[in-house]
């Protein structure tokens, strides 16, 4: 079996698998240990090592958490990130030392300011004792190598998070629905890439509404157009360890050519703004 393809993840030095185990999926329900085990070990068995999941998904953490501290030898070559949807100082260190506990871990790759939405939110977050304090103490003292940001409603507010905060990764939705729209993919990459900071790829498949098998609109083409974008990862919620095969194997197959991906983006203009249902667009 080929190995993945690694890419820089920003200015950190570090490098992961261009395709990720997203927190969706298996991942993001309660009491289905088996699966979500033999998820996450498919995973590891593929050579995949960007494993996402969030405080907020269910029982994802406590997952993680056990295969970690069953098996502590597989944790190191793990790229582990979590997410906190506080948007205090208190709650976020809260949350923190949840998701520590929960995964069994001391030290968490990436910590990543959930969701953000709104400039009111951006006020909350980065004024006085707002959750960004939260994060930069959390790396500062070592319990965090590197924070990050995700949002997936306005790229004005995701651009100004990456342009303002010292922030190490942004995940945005990468899709060519978001090709067709414009904000994501023409200002808030680039202002990614303009900062060094590292992209994660989420909505890849669009909750599985952008799959058109009929028409060649398979899981493994909009993964492959997300590694056609300046990423530094695409991840992908997973059900099943079927669903981990087809993710490593897109991500074996590597960038979906341009003049294939331009054209896809084509297909999915006249649908682009109905099909954007994260955004919240009316």
């Amino acid at each position: 079996m080929a190995g993945l393809t690694k890419r820089r993840f920003g200015k950190t030095g570090r490098e992961v698998t261009q395709v990720g185990l997203g927190g969706e999926g298996i991942l993001r329900t309660y009491g289905r240990h088996a699966e979500a085990n033999a998820v996450i070990m498919e995973a590891i068995n593929q050579g995949i090592t960007y494993f996402d999941s969030a405080k907020v998904y269910a029982g994802s953490e406590d997952y993680y958490g056990e295969v970690w501290v069953r098996r502590p030898d597989l944790r190191a070559p793990v790229f582990q990130a979590s997410k906190s949807a506080s948007r205090g100082h208190a709650g976020a260190e809260m949350d923190l030392l949840e998701t520590l506990q929960r995964i069994g871990i001391e030290t968490l790759d990436l910590w990543q300011i959930h969701d953000v939405r709104t400039f009111s939110e951006i006020r909350e977050i980065e004024g006085a004792g707002g959750a960004l304090e939260a994060f930069v103490e959390a790396k500062e003292r070592g319990i965090v190598r590197h924070i990050g940001v995700t949002g997936h409603h306005d790229p004005d507010v995701l651009a100004h998070a990456v342009e303002s905060w010292p922030v190490d990764a942004v995940m945005m939705p990468i899709n060519p629905v978001e090709g067709a729209l414009g904000g994501f993919l023409s200002s808030t990459l680039p202002a990614a890439r303009e900062q060094g900071v590292a992209v994660i790829g989420m909505k890849v498949l669009g909750g599985s509404n952008y799959l058109v098998p009929d028409a060649g609109v398979t899981p493994e083409v909009l993964i492959r157009y997300a590694l056609a974008q300046e990423i530094s990862v695409a991840i992908v919620g997973c059900s099943t360890p079927a669903e981990v095969q087809a993710l490593a194997a897109a991500g074996r197959s590597g960038p979906l050519p341009d003049d294939e991906a331009a054209a896809l983006v084509e297909a999915f203009r006249p649908y682009a703004r109905e099909l954007a249902y994260y955004r919240g667009i009316r």
